[in-house]
């Protein structure tokens, strides 16, 4: 028997929350099949299952608190396996990063005067988010204990603080701030804190090295123009799609950027699945991975391109694309930005950044004329690859996109 456990979606989850099962009990489960919808920081999730067989029983039934990553949530029993006499549930695995208690926010008095909630919080290492919760849920601060980066205070100890607190009276119903609006609320705030923990472990432990090269785009776009002049509006090629396959392409040519770094050492990948970062709409972003982008076709890659971004800022995105993703892509060009230098999401080895497409001087032929270019940067972990290989990597990708026609 497998027992199907509450899953890791990404570096930076600690907890999730069972939404709903997909399956019921007796059913049968094919590998990479959803078997339930799990709620994160960030997204919903399509949690799929990793093997075949069929679900035994369910441990947990769908709830409102949220339980540690690695809690047993049902038995699966594996193709070929007889079926358990009895087995009993286990109860929901304890953690110190358990978050929202089942009584709702809304729902808490007031404990300790807001003005002197702030005056007290003024001397502790708190998170905003963190000191936003105080003051709604009414937490004297001087019961709070912090367990992040040199004791600073996260959503998650306030979180903690109020569950273990005795349940207060509920508050006049006028004090309550709409449901909706209070879950996108706490959303945000979650989002928030898991994505600073991720980069703060990031710059924390991985030694950064970034290069920077700028690449002819005149060829690429030229060639896009020409291609998409004979297609319909809604099957036409972005540039993003370009940028995509060429970045693919180059890590077949310099592997050691494409894996994590795991157990003390680096672990190269042989699939590529590019993660793309996305913003979400109210702030936020997630980057779910394109999946073996280098033996994808372009007009594959832009259909995929576009349905995962919907289905990303639809909150509704599928565990392997959470987790499988080997290096991650992040271009702001579209913001105006002309280049960009990011953080590389552990346990990564590497983060491709691009920026907008710019016309600037450039010498063609020993005569300077205008060209669209675009920069191409990379952030690179120095403990698995070391600039002359990262710079092999960019040039690679200058190379390809001078040839469009051949990604």
């Amino acid at each position: 028997m497998t027992r199907y456990l509450m899953p890791k979606l990404g570096a930076d989850m600690t907890q999730g929350r069972l939404v709903q099962w997909c399956k019921k009990p007796g059913e049968k489960i094919e590998r990479g099949e959803t078997i339930a919808v799990i709620e994160t920081d960030k997204v919903n999730v399509d949690a799929e299952s990793f093997v075949t067989g069929v679900l035994e029983k369910i441990l947990v039934e769908p709830r409102d608190d949220w339980l540690p990553v690695g809690t047993p949530l049902a038995v699966i029993r594996v193709d070929g396996e007889a079926p358990e006499e009895t087995e009993t549930a286990p109860a929901p695995m304890p953690t110190a990063a358990a978050a929202p208690p089942a009584t709702p926010a809304t729902a808490v008095h007031a404990a300790v005067p807001p003005a002197g909630a702030e005056a007290a919080m003024a001397r502790l290492r708190i998170s905003p988010a963190a000191r936003k919760r105080v003051l709604d849920l009414g937490l004297d601060p001087a019961r709070l204990e912090g367990s992040g980066p040199g004791g600073r205070i996260t959503l998650e100890d306030v979180e903690r603080t109020a569950a273990a607190a005795p349940a207060p009276a509920p508050a006049p119903a006028s004090a309550a701030p709409a449901p909706a609006v209070a879950a996108a609320t706490d959303r945000q705030a979650r989002m928030r804190d898991a994505i600073a923990t991720a980069m703060a472990r990031s710059k924390r432990e991985i030694p950064h090295y970034y290069l920077a090269t700028t690449v002819d785009m005149a060829n690429a776009l030229a060639w896009l123009d020409t291609r998409n002049r004979e297609r319909p509006v809604t099957e036409r090629l972005l540039q993003g799609v370009l940028l995509v396959k060429a970045t693919a392409l180059a890590l077949r040519e310099v592997p050691e950027l494409n894996g994590f770094w795991l157990d003390g050492r680096p672990q190269k990948s042989e699939a590529i699945h590019v993660g793309v970062a996305i913003s979400l709409r109210g702030g936020g972003l997630v980057a779910p991975a394109l999946h073996d982008a280098d033996k994808a076709s372009l007009d594959d890659l832009m259909r995929r391109l576009q349905e995962l971004a919907q289905r990303a800022r639809a909150l509704s995105l599928r565990s392997s694309e959470m987790t499988d993703p080997t290096v991650t892509i992040t271009s702001l060009g579209e913001r105006g930005v002309e280049s960009v230098f990011g953080i590389i999401y552990p346990p990564q080895l590497a983060l491709v950044g691009f920026g907008k497409v710019v016309e600037r001087p450039w010498v063609v032929a020993g005569e300077v004329k205008p060209r669209p270019v675009v920069v191409a940067t990379l952030c690179g972990d120095h403990r698995a690859t070391d600039g002359h290989r990262g710079a092999l990597f960019l040039a690679a990708v200058d190379r390809l996109l001078q040839e469009p026609e051949k990604l």
